[in-house]
Order: C-alpha cells, then structure tokens, then sequence
C-alpha cells in the first residue's frame, strides 16, 4: 500500500509540473522556422566590414548579393556579426555558410545573446562545450540545434578561427518561433502578495516556477511562512539562491528540521536564470538554470504549516517576522508560477487574490552598463587622460576570483612619481611612488576576491590622496606636497604594455583578470563602445560588453560543527570523540558523493603541544572517521595511502622530521590545515582527540561543509558491441508516471534502446529507423506508439538527447528540439502500469534487435542509472564510450589531438604551438634587440640515443627526410634572422629577411655544396606587417607558403636529408657557426619584432620556453616577453604590439646573458676603454640595485612570516576571525 501510495504522490507532482513544462519550453511545438531571412537590412550590423559589398547584411544564408557574405574589415578575434531579431523570440538552431564562392570562411566561432543589445551572455552547450564548429568550405552549410535554446532578441556571431588561406567570411541563419511571456518589474521596494483559497491547496506539496534577472546580488524572491515559524523562502545572496525550507517551531539556522539548499553563483548579471522548485512531502527539487539537487528531507517534514499567502519580490505583510536579513528583490520576473497559477496575469488583471505593494510594472526595464573582461595576466585598457582637472581621479567597479593584479596605473607629471593601484592577497592596496622618498600605502577592503562586484575610487590632487572601496573611505595617505598634480596623459586599467613600447606602466604582481565596469575618469564615464571600435585609447586580450567570469556550482551541505572546537585534557584512556550530524541523511549523502565528479571537506586543526602521531611507535594520537565508519590517519591535503598532511607533501613543516606540523610537538600554536577529498570517505563524520592532557597542551578543530560539484551522471555511459549484449536493472516502477530521459549515438540503422515487460504491460523506446525514434507502450488495452521522425538521420554517430514522459493524461516524446509529441491516454484502460521483468537496457529480453552504439546520463524518475558500475560486469558491453573524440574532436585545434576520457574528453596540445583547451591560443613573443631562444635537440651526438624527450626523434644517427615548418612574424628591421636549425654535420637551414626586406630560404644539406636559396621579393617583409611561413620539405622537394597567397615549389640540390639535428635557433646566433655570409650578417643582427607559433613538426621551442609543461632543453637570452603579435585597427604597427612580461619558466637561462644585461652584449661589441667603463658602471649599479631589492624583499617575507606565526596564538586566544572561510572554490574562466 505504502508504494501505491507514494506513486500517487510522485504522480501529484509530475501532474502539478506538467504545465510548468509547457511554458519552460516556451513555444518550441513546431518552433523552427527561419527567422533572419525576412529580416530588413538594418536589422544587420557588424564590428567593421571589408567593403559596402562585403557588408552585414549580405551574411544570409544561400544568397548571393553583393560579394556573397560577410568579411570584416581585418580578420582578428574581435570581430562580430549582430542580428537584431526585432523581439525576444526563442531561438532553437543556427546555421553558417562561408563567403558565396571565395576562400573565406569561418571555422569555429562563439555564439552571444542579448535581451538589449548590450552586457551579452555566451552560449555553451552542454554546461563545458562553449565553441561551435564552423565551415570547412564557402557553400556548405553547417547546422547546430541548441540544447537549450536561446530566448532573446539579439544574437552575436564572434569568429575564432577561419580558413587560414582566406580571411572571415560568413553567412547565417537561425532558427525558432516568437516567444511570449509574462513580465513584472520590482524596484526593490515593490513586491506581489498572493492569497489563496486554502481548499484548493495541499500542505504536503509545492509547485513553484519562475524566471528571474537582476544586477542586484541580495533579494527575496518569494517568502511563505506560517504561525509556528514554519516558512519557504527563496532567497539571493551574493549571487547565489538559497531555499529555505523550515518546519517546526525551531529557529534560523540550527535546527535538523531546517532544509538549506544553495545553487548558482554569479546570478546578478543581468541576465535570465530559471528557477523550478517541486515538494512533496519529504521530497524536495530545486533546480536552477540545468543545474538540480534533489534532496530527501529527515524528521517531520512532511507537513509544513503554513498560511494561505505567499509574497513575491519580499516579504511586505504586517506583523510578519523573520530571522534572518533581508531585502526586497531589484529586478524582473517572467511567467511566475505557483501551483499552475499564473501570478503576474493575476496581477495585470487586478484579481483581488493579488496585492500589488509599491511600483510594479508589466515590462522589465534595460539597466545599460557594459562591462568588459580582462582574459588574461597579459590584457590590459589603456585610456587617454581627457578630464583636464589638476588631479588624478577614476572610478570604477571590478569583480575577480583572483586574489592579486593590478587595477590602474597612472604616471604623475610635475610631482614625478607614479600611483599604483592594484590587489594582493584579496586587499586593495594603493601605492604612491615617488624617488627620493619611502612608498605610501594605503590598504582597503578584505575579501574582495569573492566573485562579487566592488566599488572602487580613487582621488589624487594637491594634497591629498585617497581611496574608497564599497562606500568606505580608507584612511588618506600623506599629503603629496604643494604641486599641482597631472596626470602624464595615460590611465592603464588591467594590466600594462610591453615596456619596450615606451610605456612606464608597471605591474608588480602581474595583471587582472576578471571584470570591470562604469570606468570613469575625472567624472566622465568611458565610452567602451568607442574603446571597441578603436577610436578611444588601446587595448589587448579584452572581451568588451560582457563579463566572461565564471563560477564552478558547488553543492554544500552543513553540518553542526563548523564553529572552532577546543579541546583539552584528553588522553588515550580518555578520548575526545566529536560528531558531526548533516542536515541530510546518510543516503542522500551517499547519493549526492557518489553523483558528483569532486567532493571536499577542508579540516582544519589548531595545535599546541598535541601531536597527531606518537613519535615513537607511530600509533595515532588523533584521527577522524567517515561515512565507511573506518579509522582513518591522514589528513588534510594527503591521500589515503601517504599518511601525511599538507605540509609534508609540500616539504615545509616546520620540523623537517615529521609529516604534520603537529607531530613537531611545540609550545606554540600551529596547524594542520587542508582539504579532504577522497570521496569514498566522504562526509567526516566524526573526529577523536587523545594528546591534550599534558601541561600546555590544547587542540582545536572546525571542519568545513561538504563541497560537490560536478555531474558524474552526464558522462555515465555505456557501450554495447553487439546486438544480443543488453544490461539489466530492477522492474522500473512507473504505475502511475514514468519520466524517461537519455543520450544516445549510433551508425546503426535501428535498435532497442529500453525495454521493462509485465504479463500484458510494457514499455519500450527504440531507435525504429535512421530517422525515427518510437515510444512503444500497453496499460491493459493494447500497444500505443508515439513516433518522432527527424528530416535528418539520427544514426550519424553523434548525440541525440531523447525525453519520455507518461502519466494518467498523456504520455510524450520529444528528440533533441524536434516537435515534442503526444498522445492522450485511453479512456478504458488502466489506471497503473503493471510491470515486473527486469528492465533491459541496450537490448530486449529476446536478445533480439539489441541497440548497437553508446547509451549515457540514463535517467528513471529523476535517478541515474549507473551504466558504467554495471558494464564492468556484464559481458559484451564496455563502460564508457570512445566515441566523444568523433562528436567533439573538431574542436581541438592546430595539431591538437583529442583525447577520450572516461567522464568526456579533453585536447592534448602536447604537440602543437598552441595552448587553451581547444588549442587556439597562439603563443607569441616579443624578442628585443640581441635576445634568442635556443631550442637543443641534443647536448652532443653520442650521448643522444638514451633520450626520451620530445627531442628524441631527431637524436642519433636518424636521418631528417622531411619537416613541417610553420610561423608567423612582424617586425620592421633588416636584415633579421627569423629562425635557423643547425646540425653537428654543419648542415643547416636558414629563414632571413634579408638587407632589402626580401624573404630568403637557405637550405643547405650538403656540408660540401653551396645552399640553396628561395627568395621571395614580392614585397618588403620588414613592412611591420603580420607575415605567414609554411615550409614543408619531403626530402628533396620544398613546399613554401607565404601569407595564405604566395606558394612555390623547389627543388634542392643540396641533398635531401638533415642528419643529426643539434638546435633550432629564434633570433640571434650567438655562437660561431660555418655558414653563408648573408645568414651570418643577419644571425649577428638577430631578430626584433614579434614571433608567433613556431613549430617545427612536433616541435615548439616558443611553447617549451613561455608555457613549460616539463624540463626542456631550451634557453632563453635577452629580452624575450610574452605578446599577442596579432594587430589591432587603428593603430600602427608598433603600438598593436600586445606584450606581458616573460616571467620565470623552467628553461634553462644563459648564465652569462641573463635578460636584464641583453643589451650590454651588443655594446660589448663595440669595444674600447668608454665602453668598459659605462659595462662597469651599469653592473655596479644593477648590482646595488638588486642588493637593495632584495633587503626590501627580505624585511618584507620576515615581516610576513613573523605575522603568520603570531597570528595562529592570537586568534585562538581572543576567538575572533578563526571562522575563515572554506577555501576557494576552484573559479573557471570561459572565454
């Protein structure tokens, strides 16, 4: 009775969503008609345009007006095409074309949304993959059905690669319907009181819906409560929704009858979040945006007593009081939901069940503010100077999960010095530097490294200099003396150019990344649209009119034991035992650990003579156990296996003896402190202290909550080889609902992908034909099919999702974002599906017409099935799939090879000249005058055969029959060397720029001949311009491809082999070698200008010198920083030089030509008693300098460390600040 019973209830609430459902999908019934086609031409726009025939709107897909498509007018990674679909409509596909008949086309791009057409929003697919595979020709067209599809009036197509023998070229169409909503707007003052009628609702069930956007981090969404305290409240902080579900009489926010679910981060950004919200009884879903948490309640929770109201937007009713801070929400709320009552239609039409308290209105107001985001250590903004006010004075908003970087840099005229404002270590610090005098610091703020938006404002004039974070005005620095201060006509916000350029910007601790927005100097607000076109200032690496940061969604489960616990006078016969009691039971704690891919527990032990370990026997003194029940020794930071604490595995205890800063045993306070990890031990559940009972001997410990993130479930998989293999799982229990939902791909042309037999019953989805997917059922009165068919095939081998659902009205399927259909259920049959064989998954229990392919993220009634668990037992079905690679392996780039994981895939680019997670990134380097990188094959031939290094194919006595050569260069100097590779046979290859600007290959693969030279005088190369090399060599035949364009065949009659490869040189030769004069003029010279994407076959010396991933055999000579050779519009050559500092690496640099003395080789050259003399000079004061560096450096760390040290016995003692806050959450950027 009781299951009958409890699918009557789960059957309430699937009926209660139903309509939910229907308007979360919007209009997606038939929803893909061709939206852009009709649209008129100023609908169209675009960041620039090549020519008015190459315009925006020519970019529709099949036509072929003007020159057959869009181009813009430089092809880089800042350019966009906007369409303005004229109202928010839902958008379920795109479709891409290439240029009508040229060679421009684009090869992955990024796809953004926009309610306004401003602060856009990046579509990702599938919660990782953000990139959308592009066109590998002019006229094919490329489709993409988007899972889930976009609601919003504008859309941006942001080229990232494109045909490298082309330039961008795109044409486009999307796909869907209009998309009709109910809106109200809050201004924070405002909110919605709904009274209903107390027959038509249950106490044991909830069903709430909702849609919400805000630039607000605090707000009530919606607040219930009774006359017991019993309440449901949904609620933002900071960013995050919390609900609150409590019952009983209990107060906020101890109590084992209180449910505390969080999900999201970052939700003020303005942007649509939907929010589902499902009770029934014990049983509690709470989802926002994709992500759910499903969570099963203790005690009596069943029953919530309540009041017959419930308020959106705050909580205005009289008399009502509460526990905990709160305050109105600010923003807007679309097709709200209680129970299938459509709240804000109430509203419009003024029923008496709805109270509307302050101003409400029916359309969501367009907050414009344009944030921009800085995406790497080496971005930055620079902006002219344009207030004309005596002071320097800039305000502006930022938010970051990064504790260090630099915020605004400003030179001073007239008061020579410069202002540094910058974070460190989550503070705000502003520095005033002036020569001759000591630095002033102010420090503001703590913990702004939080993800949250923060306020800054900063005030430099005659004397007086402040700052302000948040509101608060921090103490003023000294004053500056009587001059009028200036600014030198530059604000760097960021980050700072290259030094090389010019600039004395300067970044101590490296550049921002995250988010800025409301820049304003001397009162003016910037203009970032102006900034973007590139009419105002410069920049580099900067996403403008969107915030790219991120949040990993954690789940987090408290617990009572999160406040700091002392403990003393304990010993082995009389132990401390502490436990620790969740607000979820064991089992949902299982589920929840077992369901997520990383979980975390950060412990944190305080000791004061009281060891972890007895020194002598090595029995342990303290331990903690978890939900196995079995003792376990190790601690935070360690495994299992090692036994040790964090500081052990890092070697900086502080007795090099022990493992544990603990087992030191000293009379001063320390701690072991790190993050438990290992899941099958997870959550601790409780802790046994042994060692406090000596004199002076004390212990403390606070252990954070459970942190998951991650879906395990979406990667479960399984493969099934042949078509009698099948896995088995108990009867699915769907009498009276059954919801159904899976991924699949397969070449098969048909197969069962799920079966589960009664004696007349049944249930069966299955793949019936290449392009139609069946939903076969039988409650009593014979077989009913519900068919979807697709006009293309579903047996490509890529992912389809398919969702079935079946109650005592209907039953529905929907594939991918094809037209969901429906059948109503039949009048005469019966009431529950009577099932009771095993459910087979991947075959029948005829072992006939079994699926062949991959089933993953198989989900019954809101559980996942472990596919993989059961694969591994079951013969002829592999756990896993390898097939991710031919789904998704097209994003990896530029040599990238795609590998197969078991949760999913990743881009290996161990063997290209790129990096990111689709190997896209180029790496560039700025090379001064006098610098090289040396990449060496080999230290000397003999010693070459034992190698294993990259290198390793090029060693001994192999002969060199053919290489792929690839880069690219810009610079404005002649003659220069852009690469050379050498040989211990005095063979070698040369790439020049020769006296008058021609490009000249020199190969020379016969020590006895004369080499042969290319030369290429088509142009001046030396032109500041980007350049493009390809040189691919099949022994004596040489491949040569200049700038997309210019090719050339030769053949050498040097040879055909390069025997003994010893090094590949970038820049200057700096040791003899016997080659031809003009490879020797310009190897003296070197090289200066910027170098990108070296790569000689799976070699790239630039990678091994800026990103080490292990030891190369690479060294690094002179000035040689980082930098993005790509140009930006409208700017000359030499200021669109994007540059960060090269900073340390694990390549070997020249002891007798460190970096900071490039410059001092060359004078050496010239000679003479002035030029010795000037060397002297230069090292005694480089030398002084550095000694005074370092003392400051030193007194620093002393100072540093001593405060450390104090700081562990003082906030034990006073008991304040000791609740530091779990570690960071590990914060992604996607970009």
């Amino acid at each position: 009775m009781g299951s009958v019973t409890g699918a009557v209830l789960k059957t309430l609430l699937l009926l209660s969503t139903h309509n939910w459902n229907r308007v979360e999908a919007g209009n997606s019934y038939d929803c893909d008609d061709p939206l852009v086609s009709a649209l008129p031409q100023a609908s169209f726009s675009s960041s620039s345009e090549l020519s008015s025939s190459h315009g925006p709107g020519f970019a529709r897909l099949n036509r072929r007006d003007g020159a057959g498509g869009w181009s813009p007018l430089v092809s880089n990674k800042y350019q966009w095409l906007q369409i303005d679909l004229g109202e928010r409509m839902e958008v379920t596909a795109v479709a891409t074309q290439g240029g009508y008949g040229s060679s421009n086309w684009v090869t992955s791009y990024l796809l953004m949304f926009s309610d306004s057409g401003w602060n856009w929003k990046q579509y990702r697919q599938e919660d990782s993959i953000w990139g959308f595979s592009g066109n590998a020709n002019a006229d094919s067209v490329v489709y993409y059905r988007l899972q889930p599809s976009i609601k919003a009036r504008f859309l941006r197509f942001l080229p990232l690669e494109w045909n490298p023998k082309g330039r961008i070229g795109m044409r486009i169409e999307v796909f869907g319907c209009a998309y009709r909503s109910e809106v109200v707007d809050l201004d924070g003052k405002s909110s919605l009181l709904y009274r209903f009628d107390q027959k038509s609702l249950s106490p044991i069930k909830d069903i709430i819906s909702l849609k919400f956007k805000t630039m607000q981090s605090d707000g009530i969404l919606l607040h219930r409560e009774g006359p017991n305290g019993d309440h449901i409240t949904l609620q933002l902080r900071r960013g995050r929704l919390f609900l609150l579900i409590n019952s009983g009489e209990a107060k906020l926010p101890t109590t084992s009858t209180l449910v505390n679910l969080t999900l999201g981060s970052l939700l003020d950004d303005q942007h649509w979040h939907s929010v589902l919200i499902q009770r029934l009884g014990k049983q509690v879903n709470f989802t926002v945006d994709e992500h759910r948490h499903h969570f099963h309640a203790q005690g009596e929770f069943n029953f919530v007593n309540l009041d017959y109201e419930i308020s959106f937007g705050g909580i205005p009713a009289p008399g009502k009081s509460v526990s905990f801070p709160h305050r109105n929400f600010h923003g807007c709320l679309e097709n709200l939901y209680y129970n299938g009552v459509d709240i804000i239609d109430l509203a419009k039409q003024q029923k008496p069940q709805i109270i509307a308290m302050g101003n409400v209105s029916f359309s969501c107001s367009q907050p414009q503010s344009m944030p921009v985001t800085f995406l790497s250590s080496r971005s930055y903004l620079a902006l002219p100077d344009f207030s004309g006010e005596e002071e320097v004075s800039a305000t502006f908003q930022f938010r970051t999960w990064n504790k260090a970087g630099l915020l605004l840099f400003s030179e001073l005229q007239l008061v020579s010095g410069s202002i540094l404002l910058f974070l460190s270590d989550g503070k705000l610090k502003l520095n005033l530097y002036q020569p001759g005098k000591l630095p002033s610091d102010i420090t503001a703020g703590v913990g702004l490294n939080d993800g949250q938006w923060h306020s800054v404002s900063l005030s430099a004039k005659k004397n007086h200099l402040s700052v302000a974070v948040d509101g608060q005005l921090a103490s003023a620095a000294p004053p500056l003396g009587p001059e009028q201060i200036y600014s030198d006509g530059t604000y760097y916000f960021g980050g700072c150019p290259d030094k090389s350029f010019g600039s004395k910007c300067k970044s101590p601790l490296g550049g921002f990344q995250g988010c800025m927005r409301l820049i304003s100097i001397g009162g003016r607000v910037v203009d970032l649209i102006s900034v973007q076109q590139g009419s105002l200032g410069n920049f580099s690496d900067l996403q403008i009119d969107s915030c790219g940061i991120s949040d990993t969604t954690w789940t987090i489960i408290q617990h009572n034991g999160s406040d700091l616990t002392r403990v003393r006078n304990t010993n082995p016969e009389n132990p401390y035992a502490g436990f620790f009691e969740y607000v979820a039971s064991m089992e949902q704690l299982q589920a929840t650990i077992n369901r997520a891919e990383h979980c975390e527990q950060e412990f944190t032990y305080y000791c004061k003579k009281s060891r972890l370990v007895n020194k002598q026997d090595g029995t342990p003194l303290s331990w903690w156990v978890g939900r196995t029940n079995e003792t376990q020794t190790y601690w935070g930071g360690s495994s299992p296996d090692l036994q040790k604490c964090t500081c052990g595995l890092e070697g900086n205890c502080i007795d090099s003896q022990y493992y544990c800063n603990c087992d030191a045993d000293r009379n001063e306070w320390t701690n072991d402190t790190g993050l438990l990890s290992y899941k099958e031990h997870l959550p601790v559940t409780k802790i046994v202290i042994t060692d406090t009972g000596r004199l002076h001997s004390e212990a403390a410990y606070k252990l954070g909550p459970l942190l998951c993130r991650g879906d395990r479930s979406f990667w479960n998989s399984a493969s099934f080889d042949t078509e009698a293999s099948y896995l088995h799982f108990p009867t699915f229990h769907g009498e009276l609902s059954a919801d159904v939902s899976f991924f699949f791909k397969t070449t098969a042309s048909s197969g069962v992908f799920l079966e589960n037999l009664g004696i007349t019953d049944f249930i069966r989805i299955e793949l019936r034909s290449p392009t139609v997917v069946t939903f076969s059922f039988d409650v009593g009165n014979g077989p009913f099919e519900i068919s979807v068919q697709s006009p293309t095939h579903f047996n490509d081998n890529q992912w389809h999702h398919v969702r079935i659902e079946r109650n005592m009205k209907e039953a529905s399927l929907q594939v991918d974002q094809l037209t969901r259909k429906t059948q109503p259920a039949p009048a005469d049959g019966h009431v529950l599906l009577q099932l009771n064989s095993q459910l087979f998954v991947g075959g029948t229990a005829t072992r006939q017409r079994g699926f062949l392919g991959c089933i993953r993220s198989l989900q019954l009634n809101g559980m996942t099935l472990d596919l993989e668990e059961r694969a591994q037992v079951t013969p002829e079905v592999q756990p896993g799939c390898r097939g991710h690679c031919s789904s998704y392996g097209k994003l990896c780039r530029n040599g990238g090879k795609c590998r197969e994981r078991p949760i999913g895939f990743f881009c290996d680019c161990t063997f290209s000249a790129y990096t990111g997670p689709f190997c896209s990134n180029e790496i560039s380097a700025y090379f001064g005058s006098g610098s090289s990188v040396i990449y060496n094959f080999q230290e000397n031939y003999l010693l070459s055969k034992n190698s294993s290094s990259h290198a390793a194919s090029f060693h001994g006595d192999m002969k060199l029959s053919r290489e792929m050569i690839k880069f690219s260069f810009r610079t404005t100097r002649t003659p220069s060397l852009l690469l050379f590779v050498s040989s211990f046979y005095k063979e070698y290859l040369s790439v020049i720029i020769a006296k008058n600007g021609d490009l000249q290959i020199r190969y020379k693969l016969n020590r006895y001949q004369e080499p042969d030279v290319v030369n290429f005088d088509v142009k001046n190369m030396a032109d500041g311009q980007l350049h493009h090399v390809v040189i691919h060599r099949e022994e004596g035949v040489v491949f040569i491809e200049i700038d997309n364009n210019t090719r050339r065949q030769v053949h050498l009659s040097s040879g055909t082999e390069f025997s003994a490869v010893k090094s590949l040189v970038l820049g200057r030769i700096l040791e003899h070698s016997d080659v031809d004069q003009e490879t020797a003029l310009a190897g003296a010279q070197g090289f200066t200008g910027c170098l990108s994407a070296v790569q000689l076959s799976h070699v790239a010396p630039l990678k091994a010198a800026l990103h080490p991933s292990h030891p190369d055999p690479v060294t690094v000579t002179g000035h040689v920083t980082e930098s993005s050779c790509v140009a930006q519009p409208g700017t000359d050559a030499t200021s669109r030089e994007r540059t960060h500092l090269f900073a340390d690496h694990s390549g070997t640099i020249d002891d007798k030509e460190p970096l900071a003395n490039a410059i001092k080789s060359d004078s050496a050259v010239i000679g003479g008693l002035i030029a010795v003399v000037i060397f002297i000079l230069l090292c005694i004061t480089a030398i002084a300098v550095r000694i005074y560096q370092q003392k400051r450096l030193y007194k620093r760390s002393e100072a540093k460390r001593s405060e450390n040290v104090d700081s562990a016995e003082a906030v034990l003692k006073s008991e304040l600040n000791i609740q530091k806050a779990v570690s960071e959450n590990q914060k992604e950027y996607f970009f």
